[in-house]
């Protein structure tokens, strides 16, 4: 071990890499960049505008904004999206205010912003707030009507999305809420063969405060002196107290195998460095915790450094758009044993194309809901999701009186008004 640590010492001084994103991070003109080629960045450079136009539903503001009144920490959580998302249609130049001449609907509920003292969500009033949501549409519009919602899209970005709730095994004996199993569904949860994504969804970042993460830049030539990093819980005692079920072993299998080897600068602490630490980084782990994803993938882009995602079967944000492939190491939850001879026998010239892809400013813009809003930002990315499935089928449409939907299934819990 000691031979590869010091083999590696050269890398460390190669590896300082920048960050920039458009308008909210300047890329210096030194800063070697690398263009998504093929036609991931040619989707990636896509613009919506022009492509669709969005109805935005007009819905009592119980149903979102007097529900961030309640909580403004909303605003900042990883499950922000579905506020910013709702702001950025307002002003969106795709927002049309004729229903009749609209591709898209798009229902305004902030589903997520019920929040323990904690700052954990609370998903079990979600399915009665949407039913409730919909129950209204249903009755004061004739567009769902005539689709059940499949041109509707929805943002759920929930753990495991539609299923509303954050054990896997509850949210899968869920199942997705069947009201929107034929809507689209913005969400952060991707993971492929699973009831809770349903085919054609649109997979999104988890929010990420851009300014926050401004405020903690260093300077571009700081060497990447770390060789692998990581903050967060290797085990959830509260959760899972006999172990093994949390992150599927996953992350406690980094702490026994790692905890003691130099390469590896892991731990349960979360520092108030904890930005600076992933640009002064090559590798960030991004293993799945109770689902798939988390804002490390979102951080580990921005600043940088290598994501390497140890989640098997995920489906990651704007798939058709970033190259994940050759931006980050995927490493099976099976083998996490032997990160350190994986990571260490990446050649140095594979790690440099890696950064020179990050320091790509459309890619960072891409997982970023900035405010205002940029072009080929994530706002953006969704916005070009929802064009490629234009023009809808002719099958969308249901005949006069036809229905698809059984609008009394799910638990009877789920029935209840809200």
């Amino acid at each position: 071990m000691e031979v590869k640590f010091s083999s590696w010492v050269l890398i460390f001084l190669l590896c300082n890499l920048t960050f920039s994103t458009i308008s909210a991070f300047r890329l210096s003109r030194s800063q070697p960049t690398e263009r998504i080629s093929g036609s991931a960045g040619d989707v990636l450079e896509d613009n919506p505008v022009g492509r669709l136009k969005v109805f935005v539903y007009e819905l009592p503001s119980k149903y979102n904004k007097k529900i961030l009144q309640k909580d403004p920490r909303c605003l900042t959580h990883m499950f922000a999206a579905e506020i910013y998302m709702q702001r950025f249609l307002l002003s969106s130049p795709v927002r049309t205010l004729n229903p009749e001449e609209a591709d898209w609907f798009y229902v305004p509920v902030y589903t997520t912003c019920d929040l323990t003292p904690n700052g954990l969500p609370l998903p079990f009033k979600s399915p009665r707030m949407m039913r409730s949501a919909i129950q209204l549409i249903a009755s004061n519009w004739p567009y769902w009507n005539r689709t059940e919602g499949a041109d509707h899209f929805f943002v759920v970005p929930h753990d495991f999305g539609a299923c509303f709730h954050y054990q896997e095994e509850k949210a899968i004996g869920r199942g997705i809420l069947t009201l929107l199993q034929r809507a689209t569904l913005v969400q952060t949860f991707g993971q492929r063969n699973h009831v809770c994504l349903k085919e054609g969804s649109i997979t999104v970042p988890p929010y990420a405060p851009p300014q926050k993460m401004q405020s903690h830049l260093i300077p571009e030539k700081t060497p990447r002196s770390i060789f692998v990093y990581f903050r967060g819980l290797f085990y959830d005692v509260g959760n899972d107290p006999e172990g093994g079920y949390y992150a599927r072993g996953a992350r406690a299998a980094v702490w026994e195998n790692f905890k003691d080897n130099p390469l590896f600068d892991i731990s349960t602490e979360h520092p108030t460095t904890y930005y600076e630490d992933m640009q002064r980084a090559i590798f960030c782990l991004c293993p799945l915790g109770w689902a798939p994803w988390s804002p490390r993938l979102v951080e580990a882009v921005i600043f940088g450094c290598i994501p390497v995602i140890i989640a098997d079967d995920i489906v990651l944000p704007f798939a058709d758009a970033i190259p994940w492939e050759e931006i980050g190491v995927f490493v099976d939850e099976k083998d996490v044993p032997y990160l350190d001879t994986i990571l260490t026998s990446i050649p140095p010239e594979v790690i440099l194309r890696k950064q020179r892809l990050l320091a790509n400013p459309s890619m960072k813009q891409a997982m970023l809901f900035p405010q205002p809003a940029q072009p080929g930002d994530a706002f953006h990315q969704v916005l070009n999701g929802l064009a490629r499935k234009l023009p809808h089928e002719r099958s969308v449409y249901l005949r006069p009186g036809e229905k698809m939907l059984n609008w009394t299934a799910g638990p009877v819990a789920d029935l209840k008004p809200w």
